[in-house]
């Protein structure tokens, strides 16, 4: 028996309304249980901002904040030395638990695909000023 919900098709008009709906609103913000330094804030956007909104789970942004923080801390290592090597190596794999996990709790990873470019699109269309969008305020 499958316990997590089923996806909408990516190319779906529930997925497209979706897609203009989170990207709509502003990136995820951390939980209150995690303490995410102010410098670090550009890389936490960055990285919730990859995924449709609605495929993050709380385990999933606990490893955010963590590369955000690691991604913080490869700005100040010397390329070529070993903390940057072991930093290099550590953000890679908490990029990989974000991004492969979802698998086993959001469904197929070509599902995702697509409505993670949907997001991408609707974030980036401006309109024709004709149909009224939203906007984060």
């Amino acid at each position: 028996m499958k316990l997590t919900p089923k996806r909408k098709r990516a190319d779906s008009a529930a997925a497209a309304i979706a897609a203009h709906q989170n990207a709509a609103q502003a990136p995820i913000e951390p939980p209150p249980y995690i303490t995410l330094p102010e410098p670090c804030k550009p890389f936490w956007t960055a990285i919730v901002t990859a995924r449709p909104r609605d495929t993050w789970n709380d385990a999933d942004l606990v490893q955010a904040a963590n590369l955000a923080k690691v991604q913080y801390a490869l700005e100040s290592a010397t390329v070529g030395s070993d903390e940057h090597a072991k930093l290099t190596r550590l953000s890679m794999a908490l990029a990989r638990a974000v991004a492969v996990h979802p698998t086993a709790t959001v469904g197929r990873a070509a599902d995702m695909v697509g409505a993670a470019t949907a997001e991408r699109e609707a974030r980036q269309d401006d309109g024709d000023g004709l149909i009224p969008r939203l906007r984060a305020v």
